[in-house]
């Protein structure tokens, strides 16, 4: 387990990698036979698959620990798990979850700042940041070399000054300890990206792609110094929207049309094997 997570870090420590998120083992098995080197949940993508929404209030922190679990052992690679908000308010119920989250055998897991209340969106700064401070000292206990990535959701949840914000909370999440920075976003533009990037230097930063964007390709994410490129639920949806309109077809039109873009049941068969 060690030696994986030690494997992850050493991803973060230059260069720029891609950390594809699958949604259940057969997506994770068959990113592994892909090449890929490190492999994320995805929270929305596992709800979507369990026909719940993206919410803690409907996936529970036990439910989402076993899915960490599952995904870790389908695969030799090392694994981030997207642990929203720490499935807690206090910092010391957060030092809790992460406890338990990295006995699933995470490499990685990441924190944001988000409360799910659309009332009251984000933390207040100085609590979000004793939970970065709670995490990081939890890790810090269990000897393990776990990577914290601290996500600050300013954009996803509207703020009205999402870049001032994000570049405020990132800072201080990275003075509290965090190893990786986040701040996911489909509309930050690439000069905000690469300022994000200076501004939390030299931790690394994760960038979220989760639409087409001829701004927003590896290459040019490379360019600007993000270090690490994560896709959300962007395969989970991919999948989802071809599985929409197969099944919109059977009903509106009683055609089958759709099947001709389907996966082998024979390449399936051989990869699972």
């Amino acid at each position: 387990m060690r030696y994986v997570i030690e494997r992850f870090r050493e991803l973060h420590e230059s260069g720029c990698f891609v950390i594809p998120n699958p949604w259940d083992v057969g997506s994770a098995v068959y990113l592994r036979h892909l090449g890929f080197k490190a492999l994320a949940t995805t929270s929305s993508g596992f709800a979507f698959s369990r026909g719940m929404p993206d919410n803690i209030r409907y996936v529970r922190r036990d439910t989402v620990l076993a899915h960490f679990r599952e995904i870790v052992n389908a695969t030799p690679l090392p694994v981030n798990g997207d642990f929203q908000n720490g499935h807690a308010d206090e910092p010391e119920h957060v030092a809790e979850n992460v406890a338990l989250c990295i006995e699933t055998g995470v490499a990685g897991l990441s924190i944001e700042d988000s409360t799910g209340d659309e009332r009251k969106p984000l933390y207040d700064l100085d609590l979000a940041i004793e939970r970065i401070k709670a995490a990081r000292r939890t890790i810090d206990q269990s000897g393990e070399p776990v990577v914290l990535t601290a996500r600050c959701e300013a954009w996803l949840v509207g703020e009205s000054n999402a870049f001032e914000t994000a570049v405020k909370r990132l800072i201080a999440y990275a003075d509290a300890g965090a190893d990786c920075l986040y701040a996911p976003s489909v509309v930050a533009t690439p000069s905000e990206i690469s300022a994000i990037v200076q501004a939390v230097a030299p931790r690394p930063v994760n960038a979220l792609v989760t639409h087409p964007d001829p701004n927003l390709t590896v290459a040019k994410l490379a360019d600007l110094g993000v270090r690490r490129i994560s896709v959300g639920s962007g395969l989970a949806r991919v999948a989802w929207g071809a599985f929409i309109r197969a099944a919109r077809e059977i009903a509106n039109d009683g055609t089958f049309n759709a099947f001709a873009g389907s996966a082998s049941g024979t390449d399936l068969n051989n990869l699972f094997r």
